[in-house]
């Protein structure tokens, strides 16, 4: 099963299971779930789109290919599409996932891909990951988690990206005032999308984005970038 399937509702097994792993103050746990169940025909990912984010592609699309050597972390990779564009542009790309079922999937579908997919915890992620990778993509994983460990995963997102490195961060987006409800994905307001900018990293460009025709059409678009030490 995947988001197109006729009749049903995308959103319903992502708020069933997230609210179970939420009552058992387990806040990433339903990711596994999902995805497991979603092998099994029993569960649909919403963001399970056929093929990179949009708001992603317009990106890269306006950027030169990669040079020799540069490396990319995809955080929360999910299906592999994303990430699988990013490798496509010439960038050494990591691409990771709590669930481990996610990953399995990733590998099936994308057989002798150059991607190195792997299990990991944004919550804690390994060490060497710090300061590591010159393009940081974090494309609606933070939105999925409340808090207060969302400020700790943006926290982890802001380590990645090495001196001269960039971060974009694509997110649904609320205003300041607009409560957020009570089942993922929850909203970023501009406070949380500028607290990305952290240590080093500044802002570069913060785009609030209206797409007509799209479910929950507000969307954040911001990318951020870490200078090199002066010489």
């Amino acid at each position: 099963m995947n988001g197109t399937d006729a009749g049903r509702d995308p959103e319903e097994d992502a708020r069933r299971l997230s609210a179970q792993s939420l009552a058992e103050d387990d806040p990433t746990g339903w990711f596994e779930h999902l995805y497991a169940a979603a092998e099994g025909g029993e569960a649909i990912v919403p963001w399970d789109r056929g093929g990179p984010h949009p708001m992603l592609v317009e990106w890269l699309n306006l950027r030169p290919r990669a040079a020799a050597g540069e490396r990319a972390l995809v955080v929360g990779c999910g299906p592999g599409f994303d990430a699988e564009l990013v490798a496509g542009h010439g960038f050494g790309t990591v691409a990771f996932d709590i669930s481990e079922s996610a990953i399995a999937a990733a590998h099936r579908r994308f057989p002798g891909s150059s991607v190195d997919y792997r299990t990991a915890d944004l919550l804690d992620p390994p060490a060497e990951w710090r300061g590591a990778f010159d393009l940081v993509v974090e494309s609606l994983t933070v939105q999925a988690l409340p808090d207060p460990v969302r400020r700790v995963a943006i926290a982890r997102v802001a380590e990645m990206p090495c001196p001269g490195g960039t971060l974009l961060v694509v997110a649904a987006a609320r205003g300041e005032d607009d409560a957020p409800h009570g089942d993922p994905p929850w909203p970023l307001t501009r406070r949380e999308i500028d607290a990305f900018a952290a240590g080093d990293l500044e802002a570069v460009r913060i785009e609030d984005v209206r797409r007509s025709g799209e479910p929950g059409e507000r969307r954040w678009r911001a990318e951020f970038h870490r200078p090199r030490p002066a010489a």
